[in-house]
């Protein structure tokens, strides 16, 4: 004899509030860690332009410094990539930490102005409905 499985529990409607701000989270993060490598030369030309609105001289930084600089985007860009991701993915299937996590991401994102703020509301919103939060005490 077999163990009956369990039936999966119905997605609630409200869930797609965590779930679409996280994938275009993931997608706009995903985009700037591929433009990064070619950030470089407009760190540069941002530095000129603002010696010549200030009227100051120009901040001398060197190759390297420039390059550590673009690593540890690159680096920190990958594991918010990868947090995103994996989040997301525990919120489709119902677990418990995921919950805990995309309220993390809710209120990190209001500090990014405009998009963030409104996206890191709507996570709010989704995250205290009762059967959003039903679904993620699985």
């Amino acid at each position: 004899m077999s163990v009956p499985t369990p039936s999966p529990a119905v997605r609630p409607a409200r869930l797609g509030l965590l779930t679409t701000p996280l994938l275009i989270a993931l997608i706009y993060n995903a985009i700037s860690l591929l433009t990064l490598p070619f950030s470089g030369p407009t760190i540069r030309q941002v530095l000129a332009d603002l010696s010549a609105a200030t009227g100051e001289p120009a901040l001398q930084i060197s190759e390297a410094q420039i390059q550590t600089v673009l690593w540890l985007s690159f680096a920190l860009t990958s594991a918010l990539v990868l947090w995103l991701y994996f989040t997301r993915r525990a919120v489709l299937e119902g677990r418990r930490w995921g919950w805990v996590s995309t309220l993390v991401i809710a209120v990190l994102s209001l500090l990014v102005l405009p998009f963030g703020t409104v996206l890191g509301l709507i996570m709010l919103f989704g995250l205290f409905d009762r059967e959003v939060q039903a679904y993620l005490r699985r």
